[in-house]
């Protein structure tokens, strides 16, 4: 099985505002907390592999999965790679930062790279972000990838084979609301001076 490892101090936000809101700042520092039936851990390689109905939280993201397996390198970066169990998918969720949205999605397997700040959902990929409770965009494809730094995701069906034809990407993007705007209040209305005006006695 071929090892890729990415990051658990991630996610990110989801398609769109590119006005720089980024993950919730805040949980690259925060602690790690599992919860797992086992724990395998090597200090030498510094990989730790939790495995059996595994939850994962860390600031505001939160990781489920059958076995998360996650590698710290000397700059204190963070990779994990996501496995669900069979028929039930991993999933990962996180707070956009300055805002009551979240990013969540599944897939069978997601990968994390800390130091690119990127999130990969794989086989049966699906993303969403949330406004409040409600879902605002959602994709769905056999692969998705989420650049946090530049609010960027690439989604891609699955290719053509003999089998099977093309898998199709979908996409429900809910545009962005106008910002609501205060009507002046009722009474006098204050005129703008460049001069100081002496009191009439």
């Amino acid at each position: 099985m071929k090892k890729i490892l990415l990051s658990l101090s991630v996610l990110l936000a989801l398609c769109g505002v590119a006005e720089g809101i980024r993950a919730e700042k805040a949980d690259r520092n925060k602690p790690m907390n599992v919860e797992s039936d086992a724990l395998r851990y090597d200090d030498l390689k510094q990989v730790s592999v939790f495995s059996g109905n595994v939850v994962l939280t860390k600031g505001s993201i939160l990781i489920r999965g059958a076995q998360i397996e996650v590698r710290q390198d000397p700059e204190g970066y963070q990779y994990g790679l996501v496995t669900g169990a069979p028929g039930k998918q991993a999933f990962f969720r996180q707070k956009r930062d300055g805002l009551d949205e979240f990013i969540e999605g599944e897939g069978d397997t997601i990968e994390y790279d800390g130091k690119a700040d990127t999130v990969r959902f794989i086989q049966k990929a699906q993303m969403r972000r949330l406004r409040g409770a409600t879902v605002a965009d959602e994709v769905t494809g056999a692969v998705i990838m989420y650049e946090n730094l530049t609010d960027r995701f690439t989604v891609d069906g699955t290719p053509k084979t003999a089998a099977a034809p093309a898998g199709r990407v979908r996409a429900m993007l809910t545009p962005k609301a106008d910002p609501v705007t205060t009507p002046p209040a009722a009474g006098t209305v204050l005129k703008p001076t460049t001069q100081i005006e002496k009191a009439v006695p």
